[in-house]
């Protein structure tokens, strides 16, 4: 079993070795959060729901294959590191290729067993919407301006869209292109907030943890026991689900909850299950969710396929 190393150690390492960014594959990323979805569907209150964003997710690995977008010039590289800025910051760098993937997206839902009926609307009013209306409302899903019950049920699929074209472009990168940012907390790609965090098994990123993109799906390496919201190192705690003898009933993930900003993010421990995935394991413990809300400590960012009404940042 590989041992989770601590904050003391994995500053000690070389940092030659240490993989500082994990960029996505886009084939191989969301064929594994489809497969995780589905198996983690079973027996879950929100199954049909799951079993919906596996489909979806099937849909996104298909349109992965067929997205062609542009790597970043070497000026806007160069100016990002200068700055300690994100490199494509997310909702002014939408590529035009995502409206192609949207209407394939849509096209691969039709007549879908596991498609809701209520999304039905929902899908219709997103074939039928011009491309002016179809990029707003891409801009206002990436900036987490929902305007009432339309947009957050379109959400999620316009957010998958997004996500095959925004994990393509990343995925053309190199790691000497990342900026390191400031704030480490946003990724240095494009801008976002993580969704979620995991800590990973294997190779250079035995015992890291890291932070997952909700949009681009990069993920880049923070120290454990550091808020991945305000970045305090002062008052980090994790909650789960207890049984009734007080024990955790689910060890692979938990909620990270910081005392300094009253926030709490989902941890995801490959540790405890090698096939977990940060964007699905945080959907399929919603559960968790529900006891947070019980809690002082406010979700510091919400998962980008299940979009809340009143989601936002958490208190600073």
């Amino acid at each position: 079993m590989q041992r989770i190393l601590q904050p003391g150690e994995i500053e000690a390492l070389d940092r030659t070795s240490l993989l500082r960014t994990r960029l996505p594959q886009p084939a191989s990323l969301f064929a594994e959060r489809a497969a995780r979805l589905a198996q983690k569907a079973e027996g879950n209150p929100i199954g049909d729901y799951l079993r919906f964003l596996a489909r979806l997710v099937r849909a996104q690995q298909q349109a992965a294959g067929k997205v062609q977008t542009s790597a970043p010039d070497p000026a806007q590289i160069a100016r990002a590191q200068e700055h300690s800025m994100p490199l494509l910051p997310a909702a002014s760098h939408i590529d035009p290729a995502w409206l192609g993937v949207l209407d394939e997206l849509l096209a691969a839902l039709d007549g879908a067993a596991e498609l809701p009926q209520a999304l039905q609307p929902t899908l219709q009013a997103l074939r039928a919407m011009p491309a002016d209306a179809r990029d707003a409302l891409a801009r206002r899903t990436l900036m987490g301006l929902l305007a009432g019950p339309d947009d957050l049920a379109a959400a999620p699929i316009v957010m998958a869209a997004l996500q095959v074209v925004f994990a393509d472009r990343a995925s053309r990168l190199q790691e000497a292109d990342i900026p390191y940012t400031d704030p480490a907390t946003i990724c240095p790609v494009c801008g976002s907030a993580p969704a979620a965090s995991v800590l990973r098994i294997g190779g250079r990123e035995a015992g890291l943890r890291y932070l997952h993109c909700g949009t681009c799906c990069t993920e880049w390496h923070m120290v454990r026991v550091k808020c991945s919201h305000c970045e305090s190192t002062k008052g980090v705690h994790y909650q789960g689900l207890q049984s009734e003898d007080g024990s955790l009933k689910d060890e692979v993930v938990l909620a990270e909850t910081c005392d300094q900003c009253h926030s709490y993010r989902k941890l995801t421990n490959q540790e405890k299950d090698p096939l977990a995935e940060p964007l699905a394991d945080d959907l399929a413990s919603l559960l968790l969710d529900l006891l947070m809300a019980d809690t002082p400590f406010a979700r510091a960012s919400m998962n980008p396929l299940l979009p809340m009404a009143d989601a936002g940042d958490a208190p600073a």
